[in-house]
């Protein structure tokens, strides 16, 4: 085994000279692999303990919430054939949290729906089980989303991880560990899924897993993996101009890029199809079920946005009532064209010159650019971008945590109305802890010298000064009676301030990528 890879052993630390693919080869090499089986138990463990506090619409008829929502669909997808699942009906009120997710989430439905019927039938019986809250049928809800997570964002998360780090021409063993950590303990994750209650993890993970297939050159391998996580949530979408813009850019530099291109789309149609088929059997279908089922995956209706999320149209609105000023169909066609111009730059930037890393760059830009301009935004949409920047918090170490902080605490006026401070606060613990490891990272101080200067660290303390204040005065204080969001709107500000320098700050940062990659090309041809 030893002929291909040779070591070189500094205290606690190895470095690879020839990579290769042999993924085993480094997990023995490192002991990652117990590191992270290590990390893993204490992980779920946490997620356990934030389970054991309140969810979304707990013990708040008529229609409770999210936890609700998620079992409504285990019921009606276990009782009623698949080409009922979208459409209303006497049996299938859409107006009580009809599916509103695509296929994928409604076959992940049904899966946990037979789950929870081999237990406790009465909590997924049609017509009788609405506001169904006993003990047994809480834990049962909450073990489909931790088995979801064991199943499909640990493995993605250690797939990506393997692949990552072996790419790497050094990397120390205490920053893979720290890696590690930093995704499977992700605060914003945790409660959103296990405490407010979601399935965030399925389509993340296979996004992680699809990330994972495109750094070890398996483009087909990615495409299925995306295309699965974009029919698990339409959200998904966050990140398809990455992908495309990756795929495309690297196709066109092949000798056949036609024929690379037409692998590529084959295989997106074809997962497309499988996953579709009940929809598509028929032209009454096409032209029937399909488009109600499409019709309930963009909800138009509800208007550009709803709560007090930290994103450009809610944050506008205070000074430009754009709902008044301008109807539905046009605000689709103004959100989409500034979602387009806002990542455009970072999808040329792939288009040009793809690599790796500008990859990655490339998923958090574009995710913060439908964050911030598409139609229809919810706070738990942060859980899109914040995802790649964790990807990349070896690289981007003190952006991760500012950004990190910021999807907390843009979050937290709806993790206060699920009473999860108590989790907040020990989680936003628990995080800067890990974050602050000794040990850790020490290679990356060149990196913090560069990108934070002295007055841009003074500024930022100020900002976590700040949101400690509002922190207090969110939980203590009410606000005035003719300005009863007025907390929410402040935080919305700061938040979204932030927000857009960051954006800002990693769309130079991917095209300064490009102008390195260049110039060390450059050099190497001198």
């Amino acid at each position: 085994m030893g002929k291909k890879k040779a070591e070189k052993m500094t205290y606690d630390k190895v470095e690879v000279v020839d990579n290769g693919d042999d993924v085993w080869w480094w997990l023995i090499c490192r002991s990652i692999g117990a590191s992270f089986l290590c990390i893993s138990v204490f992980a779920l463990l946490v997620r356990v303990a934030v389970s054991l506090h309140p969810y979304s619409g707990a013990g708040n008829p008529p229609k409770f919430g999210d936890y609700e929502a998620q079992r409504h669909w285990m019921e009606i997808t276990l009782n009623l054939p698949a080409k009922e699942w979208y459409r209303n009906s006497t049996i299938n009120d859409l107006s009580y949290w009809g599916l509103d997710y695509p296929p994928l989430t409604a076959y992940q439905s049904y899966v946990h729906g037979l789950f929870l019927r081999s237990f406790d039938p009465d909590s997924v019986s049609l017509f009788t089980s609405r506001g169904h809250e006993t003990y047994l049928g809480k834990l049962l809800m909450r073990w489909t989303v931790l088995s979801s997570d064991a199943l499909v964002f640990f493995p993605a998360v250690f797939g990506f991880v393997s692949v990552y780090h072996t790419s790497r021409t050094s990397s120390r063993k205490a920053d893979i560990v720290w890696h590690i950590a930093m995704l499977l303990l992700s605060p914003c994750l945790i409660l959103i899924d296990h405490g407010h209650f979601q399935y965030n993890c399925i389509s993340l993970g296979l996004t992680v897993g699809a990330v994972a297939a495109i750094l070890s050159q398996k483009e087909l391998v990615a495409s299925v993996l995306f295309t699965l996580a974009l029919n698990h949530k339409q959200m998904s979408a966050y990140f398809a101009p990455a992908f495309l813009c990756h795929l495309l850019g690297k196709c066109l530099r092949r000798k056949n890029p036609l024929l690379e291109v037409s692998k590529l789309g084959l295989v997106v149609i074809g997962t497309f199809a499988v996953i579709w088929w009940p929809y598509l059997h028929s032209t009454d279908a096409i032209f029937g079920c399909l488009v109600q089922v499409l019709s309930r995956l963009a909800p138009f209706e509800r208007g550009i946005y709803e709560d007090y999320v930290a994103n450009f149209w809610c944050t506008t609105s205070i000074l430009i009532k754009w709902k008044q000023l301008f109807t539905t169909q046009t605000l689709k066609i103004i959100s989409l064209t500034a979602t387009v111009l806002s990542c455009l730059p970072s999808m040329v930037q792939q288009l040009l010159a793809p690599s790796s890393k500008g990859f990655l760059y490339g998923l958090l830009n574009s995710s913060l650019s439908f964050y911030l301009f598409s139609f229809q935004v919810h706070e738990k949409s942060i859980l899109l971008p914040l995802l790649p920047a964790t990807l990349l918090a070896l690289e981007e170490p003190h952006p991760f945590k500012w950004l990190t902080h910021l999807a907390l605490f843009s979050m937290f006026p709806l993790l206060c109305r699920d009473k999860l401070v108590l989790p907040y606060v020990a989680l936003y613990a628990l995080f800067t802890l890990l974050y602050h490891a000794p040990g850790r990272c020490s290679g990356r101080s060149k990196t913090s010298k560069t990108d934070y200067s002295s007055v841009a660290s003074i500024m930022i303390g100020l900002l976590y000064v700040c949101s400690f204040i509002l922190h207090i005065v969110y939980l203590t204080m009410r606000p005035p009676e003719k300005l009863p969001f007025l907390f929410e709107a402040v935080i919305m500000l700061l938040c979204f301030s932030q927000f857009m320098l960051f954006a800002c700050y990693t769309n130079a940062k991917q095209w300064w990528l490009s102008k390195r990659l260049t110039t060390d090309k450059e050099k190497k041809h001198i």
